[in-house]
């Protein structure tokens, strides 16, 4: 029971410190343009921010990670970001807001993640690697559509039964409470993880000595950079799915709140593809069905970058935008399973997790310029098709990712994966 505990406790804390900054561009994203008055493209320049920050967080985190314990690290992360989320609840400008995702990108990265997954590993064991991180993921994911559905709720109260009639006041106050939802939700969960997790739940915890022989191991090992790779590609795939609201409205012809329901409870699919994909992955091998799903998501893309929005087109349409959810879900819940693959020491998980993380999270610096400048280059039903064009693209590059880190997992000498080379 304890354990089950220890779980739930992760899935909160590892979901809902990212509700801020990317939950209410994710499920609102037409309502947060139109309050803040952004266009895609000051919305990206703005994530971009968050992920210049983002990235100078992941290395050093990961050593620090390595050293003290998660229930400090992750506590102080919570707070600190749900303490930003009052300052949203005022709609800055601009460059305020461009500041504020800056420190999200330090608050959510730096004391955080890689003391989430470093928790996650140790709780998987070594033979349950898959099922730990599809769990974690997959479980994220239900807290993920749960309180999105909970958030458009809140809105809704705000908003008149006709969306297209609402005032900018009534869409300005049912946002800014959407805000301040999530930032109590962040402390609440805050308070939890101090309660339930114990002061150390990794073996390197408490030992605060150099970590720089440690993090200069972890970059002279190119396994570790062809992880990072798989991440790249992988975590593309889920950031294409913030803009999925938007072609709702912009393409599918639904209202902003009839959007938002829609890719909250397209939500709903990511425990299961996480799960499903834990348990695949532990009998067969992470890399192989990370591989397979890359294939899914060429076909499910190149679909949609040809579909129009006429009755005949219509439930295909549906269908490619729930499998395409479906299968980046899968590669979130299982692409740190390839730490055991690998043979990642486990003294050394912080440091990786910090380096594959640093790579891998890239997308939250170039995807969201790139992709805003597409989708304002031709606004409309061009804009998205070509969009989905780079996903595609993207995939394919993951399918060639993945083969290079088999090769290299394959090939490489027994003496290279040891404690004291990787």
């Amino acid at each position: 029971m304890k354990k089950i505990v220890l779980m739930l406790t992760l899935i909160l804390a590892g979901e809902l410190i990212f509700g801020l900054p990317f939950h209410t561009a994710r499920f609102f994203r037409p309502t947060y343009l139109e309050v803040f008055g952004f266009s895609n493209t000051q919305l990206g320049d703005v994530f971009a921010v968050y992920g210049i920050t983002a990235m100078l967080a992941y290395f050093p985190g990961g050593a620090i990670a390595d050293r003290y314990s998660p229930r400090l690290l992750m506590t102080l992360s919570l707070l600190g970001t749900a303490a930003g989320g009052l300052y949203m609840a005022t709609i800055p400008a601009q460059l305020p807001m461009a500041l504020l995702y800056g420190f999200w990108g330090v608050s959510t990265v730096l004391l955080f993640w890689a003391a989430m997954i470093s928790a996650t590993r140790e709780w998987g064991g070594d033979h349950s690697q898959g099922k730990a991180f599809g769990i974690l993921d997959g479980g994220r994911g239900l807290a993920a559509a749960a309180f999105a559905v909970f958030a458009v709720a809140v809105l809704s109260t705000y908003m008149p039964s006709e969306v297209e009639m609402a005032t900018d006041a009534q869409r300005q106050q049912g946002f800014r409470m959407v805000i301040l939802l999530y930032s109590a939700a962040a402390a609440a969960t805050a308070c939890l993880t101090w309660f339930v997790l114990p002061k150390s739940v990794v073996s390197g915890a408490g030992s605060h000595s150099n970590p720089f022989p440690d993090m200069l191991a972890v970059l002279r090992s190119p396994i570790v950079w062809a992880q990072a790779a798989v991440i790249v590609c992988a975590y593309s795939g889920f950031k294409g799915s913030d803009n999925y609201s938007l072609y709702a409205v912009q393409v599918m012809g639904m209202d902003e709140v009839a959007a938002a329901k829609f890719t909250a409870y397209a939500s709903y699919l990511r425990p299961i593809g996480a799960v499903v994909a834990g348990l695949v992955a532990d009998r067969f091998s992470a890399s192989r069905i990370i591989a397979v799903t890359f294939f899914v998501l060429i076909l499910s893309y190149a679909c949609l970058a040809v579909a129009v929005p006429t009755a005949f087109w219509l439930n295909f349409i549906y269908v490619n935008i729930l499998v395409s959810f479906f299968a980046v879900f899968a590669l979130r819940g299982i692409y740190f399973a390839l730490l055991e693959e690998t043979k990642t020491p486990k003294h050394l998980t912080g440091s990786t997790v910090g380096l594959v993380s640093l790579l891998g999270y890239t997308p939250d610096i170039f995807f969201a310029p790139v992709t805003g400048r597409i989708l304002d280059s031709a606004p409309g039903l061009i804009g998205h098709q070509r969009y989905f064009m780079f996903l595609a693209g993207v995939a394919v590059l993951g399918v060639l990712v993945v083969m290079w880190l088999v090769w290299l997992n394959r090939t490489q000498a027994v003496g290279s994966s040891s404690p004291e080379t990787l």
